[in-house]
Protein backbone atom coordinates (compact mmCIF):
# COMPACT_ATOMS: atom_id res chain seq x y z
CA UNK A 1 0.00 0.00 0.00
CA UNK A 2 1.16 3.53 -0.71
CA UNK A 3 1.37 6.32 1.79
CA UNK A 4 -0.76 8.67 -0.32
CA UNK A 5 2.22 10.91 -0.94
CA UNK A 6 1.93 12.60 -4.33
CA UNK A 7 5.10 12.93 -6.35
CA UNK A 8 5.05 14.62 -9.73
CA UNK A 9 6.36 12.60 -12.66
CA UNK A 10 8.10 15.76 -13.88
CA UNK A 11 9.93 18.54 -12.05
CA UNK A 12 9.98 20.78 -15.12
CA UNK A 13 7.61 21.36 -18.03
CA UNK A 14 9.01 23.30 -20.99
CA UNK A 15 6.41 24.81 -23.30
CA UNK A 16 6.64 25.98 -26.85
CA UNK A 17 4.55 29.14 -27.25
CA UNK A 18 3.07 29.64 -30.72
CA UNK A 19 0.51 26.94 -31.45
CA UNK A 20 0.93 25.42 -27.99
CA UNK A 21 0.01 28.07 -25.45
CA UNK A 22 -1.23 30.70 -27.90
CA UNK A 23 -3.26 30.57 -31.10
CA UNK A 24 -0.81 32.38 -33.36
CA UNK A 25 -1.85 30.43 -36.45
CA UNK A 26 -5.04 32.41 -36.96
CA UNK A 27 -3.04 35.65 -36.96
CA UNK A 28 -0.19 34.15 -39.00
CA UNK A 29 -2.50 33.12 -41.84
CA UNK A 30 -3.22 36.80 -42.42
CA UNK A 31 0.49 37.65 -42.50
CA UNK A 32 1.53 34.79 -44.77
CA UNK A 33 0.81 36.39 -48.18
CA UNK A 34 2.93 39.44 -47.34
CA UNK A 35 5.73 37.27 -45.90
CA UNK A 36 5.75 35.15 -49.04
CA UNK A 37 5.95 38.23 -51.24
CA UNK A 38 8.57 40.03 -49.14
CA UNK A 39 10.94 37.07 -48.87
CA UNK A 40 10.50 35.77 -52.41
CA UNK A 41 8.86 32.48 -51.44
CA UNK A 42 6.58 30.33 -53.55
CA UNK A 43 3.06 31.86 -53.53
CA UNK A 44 0.53 29.69 -51.75
CA UNK A 45 -3.28 29.66 -51.65
CA UNK A 46 -5.30 29.07 -48.48
CA UNK A 47 -6.07 25.43 -49.29
CA UNK A 48 -2.44 24.67 -50.05
CA UNK A 49 -1.34 26.44 -46.88
CA UNK A 50 -3.58 24.11 -44.89
CA UNK A 51 -1.83 21.05 -46.36
CA UNK A 52 1.46 22.29 -44.86
CA UNK A 53 0.15 21.25 -41.44
CA UNK A 54 0.56 17.62 -42.44
CA UNK A 55 4.17 17.88 -43.62
CA UNK A 56 7.54 17.55 -41.93
CA UNK A 57 9.64 20.73 -41.50
CA UNK A 58 11.91 19.79 -44.42
CA UNK A 59 8.92 19.13 -46.66
CA UNK A 60 7.43 22.51 -45.72
CA UNK A 61 10.68 24.26 -46.63
CA UNK A 62 10.76 22.42 -49.95
CA UNK A 63 7.11 23.25 -50.65
CA UNK A 64 7.70 26.97 -50.08
CA UNK A 65 11.16 26.95 -51.69
CA UNK A 66 12.79 28.30 -48.52
CA UNK A 67 16.61 28.02 -48.53
CA UNK A 68 18.09 27.42 -45.09
CA UNK A 69 19.97 30.73 -45.13
CA UNK A 70 16.68 32.65 -45.28
CA UNK A 71 15.19 31.09 -42.14
CA UNK A 72 16.78 33.50 -39.60
CA UNK A 73 15.57 36.51 -41.59
CA UNK A 74 12.04 35.16 -41.93
CA UNK A 75 11.94 34.25 -38.23
CA UNK A 76 13.11 37.74 -37.24
CA UNK A 77 10.44 39.27 -39.45
CA UNK A 78 7.72 37.11 -37.87
CA UNK A 79 8.95 38.02 -34.36
CA UNK A 80 8.79 41.73 -35.18
CA UNK A 81 5.28 41.40 -36.60
CA UNK A 82 4.10 39.40 -33.59
CA UNK A 83 5.42 42.06 -31.20
CA UNK A 84 3.32 44.64 -33.04
CA UNK A 85 0.18 42.48 -33.04
CA UNK A 86 -0.02 40.92 -29.57
CA UNK A 87 -3.64 42.03 -29.32
CA UNK A 88 -4.47 39.62 -32.17
CA UNK A 89 -2.83 36.59 -30.53
CA UNK A 90 -4.73 34.84 -27.74
CA UNK A 91 -4.21 31.90 -25.40
CA UNK A 92 -6.03 28.70 -26.23
CA UNK A 93 -8.97 27.75 -24.04
CA UNK A 94 -7.81 25.79 -21.01
CA UNK A 95 -4.24 27.11 -21.00
CA UNK A 96 -4.77 29.48 -18.09
CA UNK A 97 -6.12 26.66 -15.91
CA UNK A 98 -3.32 24.33 -17.06
CA UNK A 99 -0.58 26.76 -16.05
CA UNK A 100 -2.19 27.46 -12.69
CA UNK A 101 -2.70 23.74 -12.00
CA UNK A 102 0.91 22.89 -12.82
CA UNK A 103 2.21 25.61 -10.53
CA UNK A 104 -0.14 24.44 -7.77
CA UNK A 105 1.61 21.07 -8.10
CA UNK A 106 4.95 22.89 -7.70
CA UNK A 107 6.10 22.00 -11.21
CA UNK A 108 8.65 24.46 -12.60
CA UNK A 109 7.60 26.02 -15.90
CA UNK A 110 9.61 27.44 -18.79
CA UNK A 111 8.94 28.77 -22.28
CA UNK A 112 11.34 28.04 -25.13
CA UNK A 113 10.16 29.82 -28.26
CA UNK A 114 11.37 31.30 -31.51
CA UNK A 115 9.03 34.20 -30.74
CA UNK A 116 10.28 37.23 -28.80
CA UNK A 117 10.00 37.45 -25.02
CA UNK A 118 8.15 40.78 -25.17
CA UNK A 119 5.35 39.27 -27.26
CA UNK A 120 5.23 36.07 -25.20
CA UNK A 121 4.92 37.94 -21.90
CA UNK A 122 2.33 40.34 -23.34
CA UNK A 123 0.07 37.53 -24.54
CA UNK A 124 0.42 35.59 -21.29
CA UNK A 125 -0.27 38.65 -19.19
CA UNK A 126 1.61 39.63 -16.05
CA UNK A 127 -0.09 37.13 -13.75
CA UNK A 128 0.46 34.03 -15.88
CA UNK A 129 3.94 35.12 -16.95
CA UNK A 130 4.81 35.24 -13.26
CA UNK A 131 4.24 31.48 -13.02
CA UNK A 132 7.15 30.79 -15.38
CA UNK A 133 10.64 30.42 -13.96
CA UNK A 134 12.45 30.80 -17.28
CA UNK A 135 11.92 32.38 -20.70
CA UNK A 136 14.30 31.36 -23.48
CA UNK A 137 12.94 33.27 -26.44
CA UNK A 138 14.22 34.12 -29.90
CA UNK A 139 15.39 30.52 -30.29
CA UNK A 140 16.51 29.29 -33.69
CA UNK A 141 13.82 27.27 -35.44
CA UNK A 142 15.93 24.12 -35.34
CA UNK A 143 18.10 24.81 -32.31
CA UNK A 144 15.84 23.98 -29.39
CA UNK A 145 17.61 20.88 -28.06
CA UNK A 146 20.66 22.79 -26.81
CA UNK A 147 18.39 25.39 -25.21
CA UNK A 148 16.39 22.65 -23.50
CA UNK A 149 19.61 21.39 -21.93
CA UNK A 150 20.47 24.86 -20.60
CA UNK A 151 16.97 25.39 -19.20
CA UNK A 152 17.08 21.98 -17.51
CA UNK A 153 20.48 22.73 -15.96
CA UNK A 154 19.26 26.09 -14.62
CA UNK A 155 16.21 24.38 -13.14
CA UNK A 156 18.47 21.94 -11.30
CA UNK A 157 16.76 18.85 -12.67
CA UNK A 158 17.44 16.20 -15.32
CA UNK A 159 16.12 15.39 -18.81
CA UNK A 160 14.39 12.31 -17.37
CA UNK A 161 12.35 14.60 -15.10
CA UNK A 162 11.46 17.07 -17.87
CA UNK A 163 8.49 17.15 -20.23
CA UNK A 164 8.77 19.29 -23.38
CA UNK A 165 5.43 20.27 -24.91
CA UNK A 166 5.00 21.62 -28.43
CA UNK A 167 2.81 21.54 -31.52
CA UNK A 168 5.34 20.72 -34.24
CA UNK A 169 7.49 17.83 -35.40
CA UNK A 170 10.64 19.81 -34.61
CA UNK A 171 9.53 20.08 -30.96
CA UNK A 172 9.34 16.29 -30.70
CA UNK A 173 12.74 15.92 -32.37
CA UNK A 174 14.34 18.47 -30.04
CA UNK A 175 12.92 16.80 -26.93
CA UNK A 176 14.20 13.43 -28.09
CA UNK A 177 17.65 14.86 -28.84
CA UNK A 178 17.80 16.39 -25.35
CA UNK A 179 16.73 13.12 -23.72
CA UNK A 180 13.38 14.46 -22.49
CA UNK A 181 9.83 13.19 -22.68
CA UNK A 182 7.87 14.86 -25.46
CA UNK A 183 4.28 16.03 -25.28
CA UNK A 184 2.78 16.83 -28.68
CA UNK A 185 -0.42 18.90 -28.82
CA UNK A 186 -2.75 18.61 -31.81
CA UNK A 187 -4.49 21.98 -31.42
CA UNK A 188 -1.63 23.94 -33.00
CA UNK A 189 0.14 23.93 -36.36
CA UNK A 190 0.84 20.27 -37.13
CA UNK A 191 -1.90 17.69 -37.57
CA UNK A 192 -2.43 14.83 -35.14
CA UNK A 193 -1.47 12.38 -37.89
CA UNK A 194 1.98 13.84 -38.59
CA UNK A 195 2.65 14.26 -34.87
CA UNK A 196 1.61 10.68 -34.09
CA UNK A 197 3.89 9.40 -36.85
CA UNK A 198 6.87 10.86 -34.94
CA UNK A 199 6.02 8.73 -31.87
CA UNK A 200 5.98 11.42 -29.15
CA UNK A 201 5.93 10.22 -25.55
CA UNK A 202 2.44 11.71 -25.18
CA UNK A 203 -0.08 13.11 -27.67
CA UNK A 204 -2.57 15.57 -26.19
CA UNK A 205 -5.86 16.73 -27.72
CA UNK A 206 -6.79 19.25 -25.02
CA UNK A 207 -4.88 21.04 -22.24
CA UNK A 208 -6.66 19.19 -19.43
CA UNK A 209 -5.16 15.90 -20.67
CA UNK A 210 -1.73 17.13 -19.58
CA UNK A 211 -2.91 17.34 -15.96
CA UNK A 212 -4.79 14.04 -16.37
CA UNK A 213 -1.54 12.36 -17.43
CA UNK A 214 0.28 13.61 -14.35
CA UNK A 215 -2.64 12.45 -12.22
CA UNK A 216 -2.54 8.91 -13.64
CA UNK A 217 1.18 8.64 -12.92
CA UNK A 218 0.68 9.94 -9.39
CA UNK A 219 -2.21 7.53 -8.79
CA UNK A 220 -0.10 4.54 -9.83
CA UNK A 221 2.73 5.64 -7.55
CA UNK A 222 0.52 6.25 -4.50
CA UNK A 223 -1.33 2.94 -4.90
CA UNK A 224 1.60 0.77 -5.96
Amino acid sequence: MGTGHVQNRFDLVIFDFDGTLADSLTWFRGELPDLVDKHGLTPICADRAETLRGLTPKAIMDELSIPAWKLPFIAADVRARAAENVDKIHLFDGIRDLIQDLRARQVDLAVVSSNGETAVRAVLGEQLAGHFNQFACGAALFGKASIFRKVIARAGTTPARTLCIGDEVRDIDAAREAGCASGAVDWGFATAEILSAQAPTHLFSRPSEIIDQLGRVESRRSNG
